[in-house]
């Protein structure tokens, strides 16, 4: 099982580690909004495995999309743990800053990178996408 958790501790969760489908850099908009300016370093796993094993995450989603994404994340330190994406039924994109061991990740691919700004760095050596492959 891999675990995590939010900044103060409040929030504790795992899943196993054979669910894990991807592992990406994200440059959209939206995602530099939530990651602070940088890609959004994340994996996507099935949903069914994952679950909270400490505290009740807040939940978060756009009252003016029609599609939201459904976000958590801890109500006490704000640290955004997973977040619902539509394109993606039954999986959760997990952000892997929240991992208590995140060394074992690798990115495959680097989505939206049309939204790529001067200072991010993408690894050469991984698939580059202008939006979704």
């Amino acid at each position: 099982m891999i675990t995590g958790r939010c900044y103060c501790g409040e929030l504790e969760y795992e899943f196993d580690k054979s669910s894990v489908q991807s592992q990406m850099l994200c440059l959209c908009r939206e995602c530099r909004y939530l990651s602070g300016g940088g890609p959004n370093t994340s994996i996507v796993i099935k949903e069914e495995t994952f679950k909270f094993t400490k505290g009740k995450p807040k939940i978060f989603k756009r009252g003016d999309l029609e599609n939201p994404r459904v976000r958590y994340f801890c109500g006490d330190c704000g640290t955004h743990i997973c977040v619902e994406s539509p394109p993606r039924p039954g999986m959760l994109v997990v952000k892997i800053g929240t991992l208590n061991d995140h060394s074992w990740f690798r990115p495959e691919s680097a989505i939206f990178c049309v939204d790529k700004q001067g200072y991010h760095q993408v690894p050469e050596d991984i698939p580059n996408y202008e939006r979704l492959p």
